[in-house]
């Protein structure tokens, strides 16, 4: 069964880093981008980070330019997220584009069940 499985997520103070993981099975990443998006209650799906699978080209969304970063092995996509700030609190889901990079969620076609991010004091 071809799925996303995100880990990684967890409860943190203002400053503090979180590496999450999506770990990719079956022919997932035949794609040519990967991309991580974020929802916070009440609020939209919000772009957060893709990374092109051959170039590994990487693009960010604004509000966390300078402070994540996206990177793949084989079979995982990573995003790194330092400096955290209690608007980063969402959970965090990652997905596969249907063709290259995106910033729009319709653009995906597969999800995972996301991992939660607290950030709080």
């Amino acid at each position: 069964q071809v799925q996303l499985v995100e880990s990684g997520g967890g409860s943190v103070q203002p400053g503090d880093s979180l590496r999450l993981s999506c770990v990719a099975s079956g022919r997932v990443l035949s794609s040519s981008a990967m991309g991580w998006f974020r929802q916070a209650p009440g609020k939209e799906r919000e772009f957060v980070a893709c990374i092109r699978w051959g170039v590994r080209n990487t693009y960010y969304g604004n509000s966390v330019k300078g402070r994540f970063t996206i990177s793949r092995d084989t079979d995982t996509v990573y995003l790194q997220m330092n400096s955290l700030k209690p608007e980063d609190t969402a959970v965090y889901y990652c997905a596969r584009a249907r063709g290259g990079y995106s910033e729009l969620a319709s653009e995906y076609d597969l999800w995972g069940q996301g991992t939660q991010v607290t950030v709080s004091s």
